[in-house]
């Protein structure tokens, strides 16, 4: 088996996310994080979060959560963090489930992820997707804000050390850069499958990207 696209359930992840972000910063990255997780029906959905992050992706991957049924978790590195965000996810309206501890830790505990959401700020954020644990399915792997990564050797393929099979990535120019990868199915073949399209508006800029899958 392995990760199936939902059109329906990324559609109205989309929509139910427009609405919970409108007033956030960085909006259209939470919307396009949002469709992509429901989308793919990621039934364990991982991100990390510090304090002094924004919280409009988390929202975001919240309402993903709702509509595939799966399990939303953040990663936050300590007790003054996890308050932090708890309180902010409150007001939201949400309630993911949270640990503590450090991230690559943490993520010991974590088998079967569909879907990973790390901060390039993060010195640890190439270790951190290093060592997750993904799902046999396949998984979506995202890494937020790449532009504070220019002039690193970041590469997906030296960074998984070859043990996923990377089916297609791509770096998206939406909020302050999105650098996402797909990953096959444990044992899948090689084959291509039907591509899909997403259309997604960046507010900010008022351009339409248009990203096949």
């Amino acid at each position: 088996m392995k990760l199936v696209w939902s059109p329906e359930k990324a559609s109205k992840a989309y929509i139910d996310t427009v609405k919970s972000c409108e007033l956030y910063e960085e909006s259209s990255v939470a919307e396009l994080i949002s469709a992509m997780a429901a989308g793919w029906n990621a039934q364990l959905i991982v991100e990390t979060w510090s304090k002094g992050s924004g919280t409009a992706t988390s929202v975001g991957l919240a309402v993903a959560g709702h509509h595939a049924g799966g399990r939303h978790v953040c990663v936050v590195p300590d007790q003054e963090s996890r308050e932090a965000y708890g309180a902010a996810m409150q007001s939201a309206g949400v309630s993911p489930e949270i640990l503590v501890g450090e991230a690559e830790e943490v993520m010991e505990g974590l088998e079967g992820i569909d879907f990973l959401v790390v901060d390039s700020r993060r010195s640890d954020f190439a270790r951190i997707l290093r060592v997750a644990k993904l799902g046999h399915r396949g998984a979506v792997l995202i890494c937020t804000h790449v532009c504070s990564r220019e002039g690193s050797d970041f590469r997906w393929r030296s960074v998984l050390d070859g043990k996923s099979r990377i089916v297609r990535s791509v770096l998206l120019p939406v909020g302050k850069g999105l650098d996402i990868a797909h990953v096959g199915a444990a044992g899948g073949g090689g084959g291509k499958g039907e591509s899909r399209w997403i259309r997604h508006f960046d507010k900010e800029s008022g351009e339409e990207f248009v990203i096949r899958r």
